[in-house]
């Protein structure tokens, strides 16, 4: 639907919809893991490792943090976001100190680890917009200077004990991880959003009588706040629910632990959504399909099991829903919805564009397949565009809290907007497609980082959507599809850029960010010489 009312083709119906190998493989291959897949966390093996050393393959996990050490003492990627898997890969490591013998190896990686914090700590750098970071920070901190200043610190970090410890970042505070821990000693009941995260009150969270595991044993959706949960002594209270959870985590994964597992609704309805957009054909299986309505309430969807709905999974499960001809109610969305736009849960401090930019999608697919929708629908779609519009930097991209990339905000919004308002957004689109153009990389990809084929491919789909025949865009188009066709055995390498507690990457939903990229490019592409053949014909 457009922003004056006039419907558009549904994604799908697309008429360039047709049957895909290349997705028909994507497809099964994601129905072969119903847990979903999703990398390793540094911060939540380390949890685990710190949490629960009852568990099995302890010390794969003690070895793993050893191994994955970087040369300056920190853990994880550049920048800001090496603060908390860092903070985690420390105080995992002097609970290994203290139990004995302590390894000399162990003793060497927490005091590089301690020498790269105290500099980071004291430069005031600024911290990352990740989930739960005000908690997880000072909880670690103090559990660290904790450690430092036991009887029985080992003799190789003396000279650690003696310090005045780690400090909080410049304008963080303990105060919101004290209310939570007083919430939770009184036996308070927890708000569900807070569960993903229950591991930062450490022992309180031993069967805390305000926390009620999901019916799979799972807290939170998350390991780290399961073993929380279960407690350092779960191994002598018999298996649970909870404890064949983590036993059939860390198998899945090599000993390690993702932050979210699983993740079955959100990778699925991502993965569909962006196949289907891109005019790949996804069949409507009925399992595909009962899998996504599975939790789906009049709240919404959450990600995964033990998490509050949001209306970031919801708006693209829904889209997803219809994209397989199974549409259902959209009344759910209107509990987001606020002044400014929709929030992706009631009380979210701060302002999400991706779910803002998915919202707007599925409401205006909703609205392009019935017509006699309510005028709430499209008051709600004109208020979308006004605030994705409104929110674009100067140079023409966007930045958002759940990925660590503006080439994904820079896709959603471009891609929601060009649906509705190519018209009444043309400039906007045309900032977006310029930034873009202007920070492909010689080799033809994008990045933030370094070049990589995940944002590559999201920049190509910008490009695609945003003004393929503007100058100098069909030649970065070419380009980039060139990089990504080059690179087809790498599309499961580069950096994790996702937001959790740490970054992270869904496999599977880049792989179909990827696939739709390579898609749209080369249709982009034949097209483009096409029109190129026309201008050169006599009339």
């Amino acid at each position: 639907m457009s922003v004056d009312g006039a419907p558009q083709t549904v994604a799908g119906d697309r008429p360039a919809a047709r049957r895909s190998d290349g997705a028909d493989r994507l497809i099964a291959a994601m129905t072969l893991h119903p847990a979903g897949q999703v990398s390793p966390s540094l911060y939540e093996t380390a949890r685990l490792v710190s949490l629960a050393p009852w568990l099995t393959r302890h010390a794969e996990r003690v070895r793993y943090l050893l191994g994955s050490q970087r040369a300056d003492g920190g853990w994880g990627p550049p920048g800001e976001y090496a603060l908390v898997p860092t903070l985690s890969a420390t105080e995992a490591l002097l609970s290994v100190v203290r139990t004995p013998p302590p390894a000399e190896a162990v003793i060497s990686a927490v005091d590089r680890a301690l020498q790269m914090l105290t500099r980071w700590l004291a430069a005031a750098r600024p911290i990352p917009d990740t989930p739960a970071i005000d908690l997880i920070v000072p909880a670690l901190i103090g559990s660290i200077n904790a450690h430092l200043s036991a009887p029985d610190c080992a003799p190789g970090l003396k000279h650690w004990c003696a310090s005045p410890g780690l400090r909080l970042p410049s304008g963080m505070d303990g105060r919101r991880l004290a209310g939570v821990r007083a919430m939770i000693a009184g036996g308070g009941r927890v708000p569900q959003k807070l569960l993903h995260a229950l591991e930062i009150v450490g022992d309180l969270a031993r069967h805390a009588r305000g926390v009620q595991p999901a019916l799979e044993g799972i807290i939170g959706a998350s390991p780290a706040a399961t073993a929380a949960w279960l407690g350092a002594s779960n191994a002598a209270a018999g298996r649970s629910t909870s404890h064949t959870y983590l036993e059939s985590v860390v198998e899945r994964h090599g000993g390690l632990a993702p932050c979210t597992t699983p993740i079955t609704v959100f990778e699925r309805a991502w993965v569909v959504g962006t196949l289907t957009r891109a005019g790949l054909s996804v069949p409507a299986a009925p399992e595909l399909i009962s899998s996504l309505t599975a939790d789906l309430t009049a709240d919404g969807t959450p990600t995964g099991p033990g998490l509050p709905a949001d209306a970031d999974t919801t708006s693209v499960t829904l889209y997803a829903l219809a994209a397989l001809g199974a549409p259902t109610d959209y009344e759910c969305l209107w509990r987001y919805e606020t002044d400014e736009g929709f929030c992706t849960w009631p009380g979210e401090d701060g302002f999400s564009l991706t779910t803002n930019a998915h919202v707007l999608d599925a409401l205006a697919q909703h609205v392009a397949a019935r017509p006699d929708a309510p005028a709430r629908y499209r008051n709600a779609i004109r208020r979308l565009v006004d605030a994705l519009q409104a929110r674009q930097q100067s140079d023409g991209s966007w930045q958002d809290r759940w990925h660590a990339s503006p080439y994904y905000a820079t896709m959603c919004c471009t891609l929601a907007l060009a649906e509705v308002a190519s018209g009444p957004a043309a400039d906007t689109l045309a900032l977006a497609a310029g930034w873009v153009t202007s920070s492909q990389r010689p080799d033809g990809s994008w990045g933030r980082w370094e070049g990589t084929v995940e944002e590559t491919a999201y920049a190509v789909q910008v490009l695609v959507a945003a003004g393929r025949y503007l100058p100098g865009v069909q030649a970065a188009i070419a380009l980039g599809y060139a990089y990504l066709e080059a690179n087809r055995t790498r599309q499961d390498d580069g950096p994790a850029l996702w937001h959790d507690k740490d970054l992270y990457r869904p496999t599977m939903i880049v792989r179909a960010a990827v696939l739709a990229a390579r898609h749209a490019s080369a249709k982009a592409i034949g097209a483009g010489m096409q029109q190129a053949s026309l201008s050169v014909c006599p009339a």
